[in-house]
Formats: C-alpha cells, structure tokens, sequence
C-alpha cells in the first residue's frame, strides 16, 4: 500500500512537466514566427484593455518632396539637362532659353507677361513688307521712324506685344531694334517678325526675303512720358481709352469708380473699353508686365487727341 500511494504523486509531477515543456515549446514557435515575419513586428499592438491599435509607420529615410508643379516642358526633356533649342519657330521659350541682354527685374518674376517674356531668347524667321508710315492694327498712327515690326498672331495675342520693343539679332551678328505697331496674320507662324523694309534691310539684303533670327524684348531708355487718347466717339457713356509711348508692354489699364479700380477689356485694335461709360474722363492706372502702376489725373474726356502725361514707366 505505501508503495502505491507513493507513485501516484509521481505520475503527477510527470504530467505537469510535460505540459510546461509542451507550453514553452509552444511560447517559442510564436516567437520564432513572430520575429521571422516582415518588419519584425506585428501590424497591430495590444493595449492594456485588450484593443488593438495599429503599430507606428516606419520612420521616413528623409523629407517628403513636394509634388511636382505643372510644367510646360517637354516629357522627353531632363529636369538636370535642358533640351536644344528647336530649330523651328517657338511661341514659347526653349527649355534652353538664354538670357538676353535685358535687365530684369529685382524679383526676376513678370507675373503679368503674356507669351512675350523678358530676359528670353526667342527663335523664329524674319520677313518683310511695307510699313507705309509705320502705322497698323495697333492703332497708334505714324510711326516717328519705320523701325517697326507686325508681330505674328499667336504671340500679337490681342494686343498684348503693342508697343514692345524688341531686339532682332540675324546668324551674320546684325541687330535692329523695332517696335510692334501691327500684327501679322496667318500663315505668320509663332516666332515670326514681319519687318518694314527698312528694318529688315539692317539685317539683310531685301532679296533674301526670309532670314532665320533670334529676337527679344527690350526695357530701351528714353526721355519721353507716356500719353494718352480717347477713341473717336468716345464720350460719358461710352468710352476706349489708349496708352502709348510706354517703356515696357502694358499689361493693364483700369478706372477709378466709387468702388474702387474697374479694369478695362482690352480689344485686339489695342484700346481698353469701357461699354457702359464707367470711369471715362476719370482717373487711370496703368500696369506693365513688371507690375509697376502708374496712376494718370486730369485726362479729359476729348476723343482722339494724344494728351501726354508726366509719367513713364521704369527702364529694365
């Protein structure tokens, strides 16, 4: 008999210790499964009160790059390495675009530039025709000498280049600066000039016809101030109002109302309309593309008289 109840103990401790070798066995196979998945982790993390949370994102090798912004460029150019400038006309700049000899401004920014930019070198053909006294759809009358130019009417763009001076360089190193009075109609293609005979004849031989050129645009000195005409019929109920002899494009022109300034549309015969009279035979402000404002007083409401003012935008 004590020999019997002396196994029974025994054969418990066995048990006991059997089922703590199967539990061990068990706690280290989740471990090794555990520590061989990917990240060594496990996705969630238990809380105290037996909720799961999900574990923290890996740490970031570095800063985010901001998305990148809407460009213009080609797909095929390299952000590190610009393209060649193509041999064909360009409406807008090459990706490899050269600064001109224009100044720029202090902030190198023209927010208010059309397609025509400063410190941009454009490529395009040169042609010619006869200015007559260098007047055109810029409306501004004869011209004081016939350096002058018909701008394409991709880059004419409603009137925006009226008035710009710019730079015409040709393969032989000769250069003629113009201003655009007209516009030239199709088939002008985007980087096109059509010069007045005798703009064209600084470049080259009238015979030549057509000439591959670089062009851009110019901030030139002068000691004139800018004037400004009232369109015939104009009156206090309808008015166009015009800027000319500015320094640099013009890129707005508004009116002083009870409210404030009312910007004016621009036509593609270059004077900024006021269909309902308002503001007409008041005060001006007149922005260029550098976004320098002018403000004019004391224009009275005479159609078709240059009335010249005391102001001139900044040279650049």
């Amino acid at each position: 008999m004590a020999s019997t109840s002396h196994r029974r103990p025994l054969r418990k401790r066995g048990t006991a210790l059997v089922w703590a070798v199967a539990v061990a066995a068990v706690g280290l196979l989740v471990s090794l499964v555990i520590a061989l998945r990917p990240g060594g982790e496990p996705e969630t993390v238990r809380t105290a009160a037996g909720s799961t949370r999900p574990s923290a994102p890996p740490a970031s090798d570095g800063p985010t790059s901001p998305a990148p912004k809407h460009s213009t460029a080609s797909p095929s150019a390299s952000a590190s390495t610009p393209a060649p400038a193509p041999t064909t006309a360009s409406a807008r700049p090459s990706p490899a675009a050269t600064k001109s000899s224009a100044p720029r401004p202090a902030s190198g920014t023209t927010p208010l530039a059309g397609r025509i930019r400063p410190g941009t070198d454009y490529n395009g053909v040169a042609t010619h025709y006869d200015a007559k006294d260098g007047d055109g759809a810029c409306l501004y009358g004869p011209s004081p000498d016939l350096m002058v130019a018909a701008m394409n009417h991709t880059d004419y763009e409603t009137s925006r280049a009226c008035g710009a001076y710019i730079l015409v360089r040709a393969a032989s190193g000769a250069s003629v600066t113009v201003r655009v009075t007209n516009e030239c109609p199709l088939p002008c293609a985007p980087g096109q000039l059509d010069l007045s005979k005798e703009a064209f004849a600084k470049l080259a031989g009238l015979s030549a016809g057509r000439i591959p050129v670089t062009w851009s645009l110019l901030s030139p000195g002068t000691s004139e101030t800018l004037s400004i005409r009232y369109k015939t019929g104009s009156s206090s109920h309808w008015c166009g109002i015009q800027a000319l002899g500015h320094r640099n494009p013009l890129a707005r022109l508004e009116v002083r109302t009870g409210s404030g300034w009312s910007r004016l549309t621009r036509t593609e015969y270059n004077y900024f309309l006021s269909p309902d009279g308002t503001g007409c035979g008041g005060s001006l402000r007149l922005t260029d593309i550098y976004g320098e404002q002018l403000t004019v007083d004391g224009i009275a409401l005479r159609p078709d008289a240059v009335q010249p003012t005391r102001v001139q935008f900044t040279r650049r």
